[in-house]
This record gives C-alpha cells, structure tokens and sequence, in this order.
C-alpha cells in the first residue's frame, strides 16, 4: 500500500475542497495517484450530487450579468439549501458564469421539458424536411439526433459550459452540488437585448 504523507493529503485537499479524512482514503483506494483519486472523488461527487436532487432547495442568489455594452444582459435565481452555500464564494462564482452563460448562448429554458410544445412541432418539421432524402427506415433516427442536438442549444442545462466546453451547465452544476454538499438547482432566467422582442425564439432553420 502506498505510504500517503501528511503533505500530499494537504494538496490534494487544496486541489478538492473535499475534508481531510476523505481525501487521505481517496488517496490511499488510488494507491497515491492524484489522477486516479481525483477521478473516483468526482465519480462519487456527482453520484451523491443525484442523490440530493429531491432536496428542497430554499435559500440562493438572484445573479445579474450586464455585458460591457450596455446591450444584453440577464437574471439568474440559482438555487440551493441554505444560506451558508449561497454565500459561498464557489457557488457565488458558479451563478455568475450562468447569467453570463444565458447572455452568451441565449438559451430558451432550463430544462427541455420547459420548451414550448409548439416550438418542438415546427423543429421536428423542419428536421424531417432536412431528411426527406434519407432512405425512410432511417429519417426517425436522424431526426431524433438534429432534436437531441437542438435541445443542448436551447435548453440551459443541456448547453456546453461557457467556462469549459468539454462539459455541460448540468455537468457543472452537478460538480458544485458535490463540492458543497447541497443540492443547487436553476429556477429560473431572463435575458434582456436592446431592440429584441422577448417572446420565445423561432424554430432554427
């Protein structure tokens, strides 16, 4: 077994956040691989962050994000358990990147199941217009792929990570739950636009 040093705990506890048993065992399971034990503390960090999405959350922030022309802007009401994670400084930072988030990708709800039923119709309509070419057996397929595809554009949670594009607001979301303990939700968002209408976005052709 690995012989984990006092030093090396403190480290890895800098890099996690995590408290100073759990990164020792996470340490000594990884047999002193920072890498494997930073794979295993987030592996378990976002399954206990499923497990606490039935939680009430209460407390939070409402965050505002204006960009430097004065043009576009936004409010977030990002959510969590209490009022000791709302002042958190992580969780403070995470509710600004969102309001920047929704300046910068314009999505039209948080989760796909908020999009208007209407606006779902016409976008199928549109992809299988797309695909009207494609042997029919396989249009169903394709035009599932266009929409699931279509819903990572529109939709809050399912969109790339302004500050990391290799993972989604979700994802993001998720790995804050997991550093605070708490679960963190997304109620709700507005974006503002000099000059642009505020009724939900047409279908994209």
């Amino acid at each position: 077994m690995a012989d984990i040093t006092a030093a090396a705990v403190n480290e890895f506890r800098k890099i996690t956040g995590l408290g100073l048993m759990e990164c020792k065992s996470l340490l000594l399971e990884a047999e002193g691989n920072v890498q494997k034990a930073l794979t295993l503390a987030k592996e378990r960090g976002l399954k206990k962050a499923e497990l606490r999405a039935g939680r009430a959350a209460t407390a939070g922030r409402i965050e505002v994000y204006i960009h430097h022309d004065g043009k576009t802007g936004a409010l977030i009401e990002v959510n969590c358990e209490t009022d000791f994670v709302a002042r958190n400084e992580e969780f403070r930072q995470l509710a600004k990147d969102l309001a920047l988030q929704v300046v910068a990708a314009s999505p039209l709800c948080v989760l796909r199941e908020e999009v208007d039923a209407q606006t779902v119709e016409e976008q199928k309509r549109i992809f299988m217009t797309q695909v009207a070419d494609k042997p029919e057996n396989a249009r169903g397929k394709i035009v599932e792929g266009k929409l699931n595809a279509w819903f990572g554009e529109v939709t809050l949670l399912d969109q790339p990570f302004i500050k990391e594009q290799s993972k989604t607001v979700r994802q993001a979301v998720a790995e804050v739950s997991a550093r605070t303990g708490e679960n963190i939700s997304i109620a709700r968002f507005a974006r503002f636009a000099v000059g642009e209408s505020p009724s939900p976005q047409p279908a994209q052709e």
